[in-house]
């Protein structure tokens, strides 16, 4: 018994081919359209102890790490100037900072000065610990 095969003309070939890349560059799109961590690069010195995390918006400890990072934001304004920069985005900012694995958080002192790096995930009171054990006092205004 022999199967019959089934033939597409050219033109349908050429269809397929333009509809999957449609269908490609519509997902690159609206993946950066979708809201992931706020990324905050800034730079120079605001006076103010500062943690840099350096990390994904894609990769799963990072995305643990954001909430913890929200709440050093709201907790401690005018105290702690928290930032994240997605280095996958920016990939010059890992060169920069040396980063070797994500997510990497950096601890600065209030001149700019990095004190300490962490690698991995770090629960909020851990942050907070190591701040005060570098003789950082968050809770005073």
């Amino acid at each position: 018994m022999h199967k019959a095969r089934i033939h597409f003309p050219a033109w349908w070939k050429v269809a397929i081919a333009l509809a999957l890349a449609g269908a490609i560059v519509a997902v690159l799109i609206l993946r950066t359209q979708s809201s992931g961590p706020t990324e905050t690069p800034a730079t120079g010195v605001t006076g103010l102890p500062r943690l840099l995390e350096l990390g994904a918006d894609e990769c799963v400890p990072c995305k643990m790490m954001q909430p913890i990072l929200a709440e050093l934001r709201q907790e401690y304004p005018g105290r702690l100037q928290v930032d994240f920069i997605d280095v996958w985005k920016n990939p010059e900012e890992a060169q920069r900072y040396q980063i070797q694995a994500i997510p990497t958080q950096l601890f600065f002192d209030q001149d700019g000065k990095e004190i300490y790096r962490h690698l991995g995930f770090y629960p909020k009171e851990d942050i907070l610990a190591r701040f005060a054990e570098l003789g950082i006092d968050l809770t005073s205004p």
